[in-house]
């Protein structure tokens, strides 16, 4: 991912891990201070690109980052999971400003700040019969099962003090979550249909016979949902690292980490 002199961000870092484990283990940092990143430059695109029909930016006298999702003029959205702890805070009284109001907006600006990092793994599930018909159908192969418990056995070795692991409700990435949690004893699972596997974006490159149907609206609309949920800084009230596991699918993960440094999902 790129790392360089543009805006403050969030995003610590996104790295590989359990390299002998499933296809992707991703994981992604959310540190309590602000670290230097780099986001696209989505002018560059050709206007026929998905990302600028999806996300052609406010409109005019609209501040350029005022909305959700990725930032369609290039520049870095400080509050892009709208938890920016300037924001949550009331800005003072018109006429109001004094010594004393100055410290209380501080004080309230250092109660609203996080004060612990969120550590975020993202996990594809491992291989499975891609010939069944329904999702119960494609459970995991052996190999997917000898991926899974490589993948477990490496976050062990990790020995993280894990918070969580939550999974997609589909089969594969079920078995898949069941194999690791059996070696992190102790750690919370939990299940969601919101980051079951689906299409957010249109295919890029495109694709000739594609053509969006209502599945194809849903499928966006969980997924970025999705995100809006699990993906996001450390609340203020946090006191302490958390290192938390979300055994998912290849789409969700892609669009999951596309939107985390505000570049175009396709």
């Amino acid at each position: 991912m790129p790392v360089g002199a543009g805006k403050k961000a969030l995003l610590a870092s996104l790295g590989l891990i359990a390299s002998t484990g499933t296809a992707a283990a991703l994981a992604g940092f959310w540190k309590k201070d602000d670290v230097v990143a780099q986001c696209a430059q989505p002018a560059d695109l050709p206007a026929s690109s998905n990302f600028i029909h999806l996300y052609p930016g406010p409109p005019p006298g609209i501040p350029c980052d005022a909305g959700p999702g990725p930032s369609a003029c290039g520049r870095w959205e400080q509050n892009w999971d709208r938890r920016e702890p300037a924001s949550l805070i009331r800005p003072p009284k018109k006429n109001a400003e004094n010594s004393t109001t100055g410290i209380i907006k501080e004080n309230e600006l250092a109660a609203a700040t996080p004060k612990a990092t969120r550590n975020l793994f993202f996990i594809r599930h491992g291989h499975y019969m891609v010939d069944g018909i329904s999702d119960e159908g494609r459970m995991l192969t052996e190999l997917g099962r000898a991926q899974a418990a490589n993948t477990g056995k490496r976050l062990a070795d990790l020995n993280f003090p894990w918070t969580k692991l939550v999974h997609s409700s589909m089969l594969r990435a079920r078995e898949t979550a069941q194999i690791i949690a059996s070696q992190l004893p102790g750690v919370l699972v939990e299940s969601t249909d919101l980051i079951r596997e689906g299409a957010p974006i249109p295919p890029e490159p495109p694709v000739s016979n594609w053509r969006p149907g209502a599945q194809f609206f849903e499928d966006g609309a969980r997924i970025e949902a999705a995100f809006r949920k699990f993906i996001h800084r450390a609340d203020p009230d946090q006191e302490k690292d958390s290192y938390e596991i979300i055994v998912c699918h290849a789409n969700v993960i892609r669009y999951f980490v596309c939107r985390c440094v505000l570049t175009q999902p396709d």
